[in-house]
């Protein structure tokens, strides 16, 4: 099964991350891989370009399946292979319920990170403001804050009850980047008491991004 599999990845990239660990969750190690460098520019070559014209990453193949969208490869192998591994969306209703609305949230905390890390990148440097700038830091305050109450009235440990699931799957590769790039421990005790708990799972241990084990983290988000 896993070898008829293809992943093109990049490291510390959380879409990429998100299927790695699905793939580990549901005991699909021995898939083929390829680790591309952003910096390079890798990820625009021809080889991953044929498979996402879009040009990014993830570029996932299962067979002769194409499914790109990180949302889309992870809830393709949960629906695939249901019965193998971890089973990461419940089937009693309520519980079903609370695991797809975290995970979907999941995409709004990612794109407030991005529009935060990105906007140097993305604004040319005598369009930026200090005010925009400080907004957009404080709307990511305002969602960080929002997990945080998540896992105050969650109990259990995980992001959607007492078993790891989708939810975790899809949002922990964004909050472990959070707390990389400074996010305060103190002022997120629960979200760091989940970015802890979760460093040694096996899925997600195995596939911690190379370059952060080689790199330091910053201090970026020290004042959200």
């Amino acid at each position: 099964m896993a070898k008829d599999m293809t992943l093109w990845w990049g490291s510390g990239s959380p879409p990429c991350w998100r299927v790695m660990i699905a793939l580990e969750e549901k005991k699909l190690q021995g898939y083929n891989q390829k680790l591309l460098s952003f910096e390079k520019g890798e990820h625009k070559s021809k080889e991953v370009m044929d498979v996402n014209p879009r040009g990014q990453l993830p570029a996932f193949k299962c067979g002769d399946k194409i499914i790109n969208e990180s949302y889309g490869a992870c809830f393709f192998l949960e629906c695939e292979y249901m019965s193998q591994g971890t089973k990461l969306i419940p089937v009693n209703s309520s519980e079903k319920a609370l695991v797809l609305q975290r995970t979907f949230e999941g995409n709004t905390l990612h794109q407030k990170m991005a529009d935060v890390f990105m906007y140097n990148r993305r604004v040319p440097e005598n369009e930026r403001q200090e005010s925009a700038f400080k907004r957009l830091k404080e709307t990511l305050t305002g969602e960080v804050q929002m997990w945080e109450g998540h896992l105050q009235k969650t109990p259990g440990g995980f992001l959607a009850g007492k078993s790891f699931s989708m939810a975790d799957v899809i949002v922990y590769p964004s909050v472990a980047l959070l707390f990389r790039m400074g996010l305060s421990e103190k002022r997120y005790p629960k979200l760091s008491e989940y970015h802890k708990n979760l460093k040694d799972r096996p899925s997600i241990k195995a596939t911690w991004p190379p370059l952060w084990k080689d790199t330091p983290g910053q201090d970026f988000l020290k004042d959200i």
